[in-house]
């Protein structure tokens, strides 16, 4: 099954149904199912800007499933969307309009019961047991 790494916070986000999206500087053909790999890689900003949700982030493990569904390019009007949807959690993406990419809507998004593995660049393969 395809994996994509995520630093944290954003991993738990997306695994607890509050991100919808993922973004890439890299557009994807790919549409299925998807682990989510929270990366050993920690974002200490936006850690501090979504203390308040008293979560748990573990790193260095595949923690949530989902459907990679599109892949969106970034513009203004996506960026509109997004400040809509969830200001606090797309603020990087909402306030960098010099930033360029792609938004993977991630959809069915289901926690796993976590497994240990390192994490890789890109979309990568993890043999399931």
């Amino acid at each position: 099954m395809k994996v994509i790494t995520i630093k944290q916070p954003f991993a738990t986000l997306i695994k607890e149904g509050l991100k919808e999206y993922e973004f890439r500087t890299w557009k994807t053909n790919y549409r299925g199912d998807i682990l989510i790999h929270a990366g050993k890689s920690i974002d200490k900003v936006a850690m501090t800007k979504f203390e308040h949700l008293n979560l748990e982030y573990p790193t260095g493990c595949i923690i949530a499933k989902a459907t990679i569904t599109d892949c969106i390019l970034i513009d203004d009007n996506f960026r509109k969307k997004l400040k809509l949807k969830n200001n606090l959690v797309y603020s990087g993406i909402i306030d960098d309009e010099e930033w360029n990419g792609y938004g993977f809507k991630l959809e069915n998004i289901e926690e796993v019961e976590p497994i240990e593995i390192n994490g890789k660049l890109s979309l990568w393969d993890y043999k399931e047991k």
